[in-house]
C-alpha cells in the first residue's frame, strides 16, 4: 500500500468513526489506540496529531462512551476495548434505534396521524427544552442517557426541584456518571443517544452531543418510548 493509498484508507476510518458519532479528536485518538495497542494520553496526542491538553479530556470521553479502557497509574496507560465488543454494541444500539423508529412508524400509519414530531437544533436550545420537560413533570421523568454528567451539570437544580416536588426521576446511565440522590438508577454500558419521557406525555430523542434532538407531545408516541426503555432497563 502506497502513501496515497493509505491515506485514503485513513480518511475512510476517520469518516466511519465519525459516521458513528465520534468526534474528529475521538476518532483520531482511537485510532491511534488501535494502531499502537496501548498507550498514555501523550503518546496518543503525539500519534494522533491532536493538543496534549485535549488528549486526556478526549480519552475520558472514550473510555466513557466505552471505546477504550484505562489502567491506573503514572502515567495512566489507556487501550483499545475488544472490537468486535464494541461492533456488537454499536450494531445492538443501531438495531434498538430502529426498532424504535419502525414502530412509531408503523403506529402512526395505522392511527393515520400527521407528523408529531418536531426537531430542535444547537445544544443550548436542546438542554432548554429538556428543562421544560423536567419541570413540567408532575409524575414521572425517565432520563435514558451515557452523558447525564452534562445535564445534572446544566439542569441540576431542575431535577432537584422536580424531587423535592416528588416527582419519581428515573435515570439509566454509564456506569462512571455521577447522579442524583433520592433518583433511581440504572446502569448500563454503551448508551449512545439520550431518550427522555415525561410523564408518558412527552418525549425527546437526542443526538450523542446533545445539538439536536426530535421532541414530541403526543401521548401515543412517548408511551411506546417508554416501553422500549423498560425493556432496556430489563436487560440489564
Amino acid at each position: 500500500m502506497n502513501i496515497e493509498d493509505a491515506y485514503e484508507e485513513y480518511q475512510s476510518l476517520m469518516e466511519g468513526l465519525e459516521g458513528i458519532g465520534l468526534t474528529t479528536y475521538q476518532a483520531r485518538a482511537f485510532l491511534a489506540l488501535v494502531i499502537l495497542g496501548v498507550g498514555s494520553a501523550e503518546v496518543v496526542a503525539e500519534n494522533a496529531k491532536i493538543p496534549r491538553t485535549s488528549a486526556y479530556k478526549v480519552l475520558e470521553s472514550l473510555e466513557k462512551m466505552g471505546f477504550v479502557v484505562a489502567a491506573e497509574g503514572r502515567p495512566k496507560i489507556y487501550k483499545p476495548v475488544e472490537l468486535r465488543e464494541i461492533k456488537d454494541r454499536i450494531i445492538d444500539n443501531v438495531t434498538e434505534l430502529f426498532d424504535k423508529l419502525e414502530f412509531i412508524q408503523e403506529f402512526l400509519r395505522e392511527k393515520g396521524e400527521p407528523q408529531l414530531v418536531y426537531t430542535v437544533y444547537g445544544k443550548d436550545n436542546v438542554l432548554r427544552k429538556i428543562g421544560e420537560m423536567i419541570d413540567l413533570t408532575e409524575e414521572e421523568i425517565i432520563l435514558s442517557t451515557p452523558v447525564f454528567s452534562e445535564i445534572r451539570k446544566n439542569l441540576g437544580k431542575h431535577l432537584e426541584q422536580a424531587l423535592s416536588r416528588g416527582v419519581r426521576v428515573i435515570i439509566i446511565t454509564s456506569p462512571n456518571q455521577k447522579v442524583l440522590k433520592n433518583a433511581e438508577v440504572h446502569r448500563r454500558k454503551g448508551l449512545i443517544a439520550t431518550d427522555i419521557v415525561s410523564d408518558n406525555k412527552r418525549a425527546l430523542l437526542a443526538s450523542p452531543e446533545l445539538n439536536a434532538c426530535g421532541y414530541t407531545s403526543n401521548p401515543s408516541l412517548a408511551q411506546h418510548l417508554t416501553h422500549f426503555i423498560n425493556i432496556m432497563i430489563d436487560k440489564n
